[in-house]
């Protein structure tokens, strides 16, 4: 009987514990938010860890592709402007201690570009506008 309500008990805190936690879209929206300081990026860019590896991803193909097309320059340019833009406001805030490296890395990464002006109304990275904004 004993070991029977210890066994319940010890379910019912599991359970209780696993109803409290958030979910990972919640974990990036709390992670985003402390990042939007730090990259100047907008207060309303709140995305998901996958809509921020989407933006990371474009950001990539578009650098890779400028370097098969000769534009080497330009394209490390935009990756230095980047790295610069990531390094602003110290390290990893505690609102991102859930999310593991690779996410916050892309979250860092996708809020930055937002904060450089590198996105369009939708979100998405925008390479006009980063060619515009290096030019500048």
């Amino acid at each position: 009987m004993r070991r029977t309500a210890i066994l319940l008990a010890t379910v019912l805190l599991a359970v209780g514990a696993v109803g409290c936690s958030k979910s990972d879209d919640e974990k990036a929206k709390d992670c985003g938010t402390a990042l939007t300081e730090r990259t100047g990026s907008d207060s309303a860019d709140t995305p998901t860890v996958s809509e921020a590896e989407e933006r990371v991803d474009a950001l990539d193909k578009t650098l890779a592709g400028m370097v098969r097309s000769g534009y080497e320059s330009v394209a490390k340019d935009a990756a230095d402007t980047l790295e610069r833009k990531t390094k602003e406001g110290g390290g990893r805030p505690e609102e991102c201690e859930p999310l593991s490296k690779d996410e916050y890395t892309s979250l860092h990464m996708a809020k930055a570009i937002d904060g450089l002006g590198w996105t369009d109304k939708d979100g998405e990275f925008d390479k006009l506008k980063m060619v515009e904004s290096l030019g500048d």
